[in-house]
């Protein structure tokens, strides 16, 4: 065994160790799960005789002339005083969206809402830059925020307000539901990944008192709070994630709450899906370059500072993932030419077994829990697979954008397309917003579908099949990834 060899077995050991760390993260954020399901106690919605307490409600919008009537058709039937109710209509928009949302605000407004339409024409700071103005002229004690493929039920403030139980607690955080999960196995995938999110991290991460975020949405802030951690900051591409951090190393809490759901539509074509993977990945990367060293500065407890650790750099694992699946192939081959058994990369299992638990718990127990067992347990055994071979099959794509975000390299806020879709029937072929061209990273992807391809062949001729379901599982990714590039593309046509 030469010094390459060595070193080669010895990177790809370490990105597999971390990958098992970063999965054993995830089984102690289900034992804290579990833990809060047995100890909730859900609070009672506000009454007639109860406190109404003034609430602004921010709607940050940027060209959605498919959902904006939507949007302000539902908010509008939000149960709650109107005397204690402002919308603002936060547009950046630069198309038909701005005459359109002007016309129903209008409308709203004579019928006694307090309701206003601000248009920006600069977009300076996106979204955060949106939601910064809008605090200006900002009447409520509480600030609600949706974005325009969310549609809150009626008694969604009466529900969540109560969770501001404490003085200390400056947001309340509600889970997503999903309208359109059956539109196709690519809305079935996020969801089951989604519903991971919303479950066992955010809940587990809030009964074990470790920093948790606000997501941009289906939440509410406590107006003292944004001001108090210095408003909202547009450096980068997840300002929820970075106020929600600010505020949390200031003192305040973020209540989540699991049983408050807000429904939500989401992306149904690959461009759309990727380009909202490379704003939350490179985001996530750009927080963890510049709130990272504040936090292991600070006097938080070590726990406190691990697990918000993981939590920044949870994008980074695309980045091992991409890693692992590269070496793999020189690995295999170098492994066989030593005669060595891939039985001391073992540990994997653990992780995997970690994560399989993860997300049985979060969509066969609870998400999926009103449908018959058979049926969860066969949705189950197809989705998780193939969310993992498809996970695999965007690392290369989620690699640029934490390695950019890691840069400080800057990038404009590439909003996700909304088309209100929600039935398999419906289609987005004609849609304004939809992307008209492949981008060199889905061409570099080609060239992966087909390295992966080569190594399952090397394996067979060379029989050695320690990694040949991996790679089946890789080949399955970039394939799938591909598929739904061409095939949405030619929609466009």
């Amino acid at each position: 065994m030469n010094q390459l060899q060595i070193i080669l077995i010895g990177i790809y050991t370490l990105c597999l160790l971390y990958m098992t760390l970063f999965s054993m993260v995830q089984l102690n954020l289900l034992k804290a799960y579990r833990k809060q399901k047995k100890n909730k106690k859900p609070l009672e919605p506000l009454q007639e005789e109860d406190h109404f307490p003034t609430v602004t409600i921010q709607l940050p919008i940027f060209n959605e002339l498919y959902v904006v009537d939507r949007l302000l058709d539902n908010i509008t039937k939000i149960d709650y005083p109107k005397d204690k109710l402002q919308i603002q209509v936060l547009d950046d928009s630069t198309d038909e969206t701005v005459g359109q949302a002007k016309i129903k605000v209008e409308e709203y407004r004579k019928q006694g809402f307090d309701i206003v339409h601000v248009h920006r024409t600069n977009r300076q700071g996106y979204k955060a830059g949106a939601l910064k103005e809008g605090m200006l002229t900002a009447k409520g004690e509480f600030i609600a925020i949706f974005d325009a493929d969310f549609l809150p039920e009626p008694d969604f403030l009466k529900k969540s307000l109560p969770y501001f139980n404490h003085e200390k607690v400056g947001v309340v955080q509600t889970r997503w539901s999903h309208l359109n999960e059956d539109y196709s196995l690519l809305t079935k995938l996020q969801a089951f990944q989604l519903n991971v999110h919303f479950t066992v991290e955010q809940a587990g991460r809030c009964e074990a008192g470790h920093f948790l975020q606000f997501n941009g949405t289906a939440g509410i802030w406590r107006k003292t709070t944004i001001y108090d951690a210095g408003g909202w900051h547009s450096d980068t591409l997840t300002e929820d994630l970075d106020l929600s951090y600010r505020a949390q190393l200031n003192g305040w809490k973020i209540n989540y709450i699991e049983d408050i759901t807000c429904p939500s539509e989401l992306p149904v074509e690959i461009y759309g899906y990727k380009s909202q993977q490379f704003r939350w990945m490179k985001g996530g990367a750009e927080n963890t370059r510049k709130l990272l060293p504040v936090i292991l500065k600070s006097n938080l407890p070590w726990k406190t500072k691990f697990y918000s650790a993981m939590h920044l750099m949870a994008s980074s694992i695309f980045l091992i993932i991409f890693w692992v699946a590269l070496l793999s192939v020189p690995v295999l081959y170098v492994m066989d030419d030593l005669n060595m058994k891939a039985t001391f990369l073992g540990f994997c299992l653990l992780g995997t077994l970690s994560v399989l638990s993860v997300f049985y718990e979060a969509n066969v127990v609870t998400c999926w829990e009103k449908q018959p067992l058979h049926k969860r347990i066969g949705n189950f055994l197809l989705l998780f697979p193939t969310f993992m071979a498809v996970s695999m099959g965007l690392s290369f794509h989620n690699s640029i954008a934490v390695i950019q975000g890691f840069r400080g390299r800057k990038s404009s806020f590439v909003r996700t397309p909304k088309f209100s879709i929600i039935k398999s029937t419906e289609s987005f072929a004609k849609n304004t917003y939809v992307i008209q061209k492949i981008d060199w990273k889905t061409w570099v992807e080609v060239l992966f579908l087909g390295y992966f391809i080569f190594a399952i062949g090397l394996a067979i001729s060379i029989e050695y099949y320690s990694f040949l379901m991996f790679h089946s599982l890789l080949m399955l990714g970039f394939g799938i990834n591909f598929f739904y590039s061409m095939r949405h593309l030619n929609l466009k046509g």
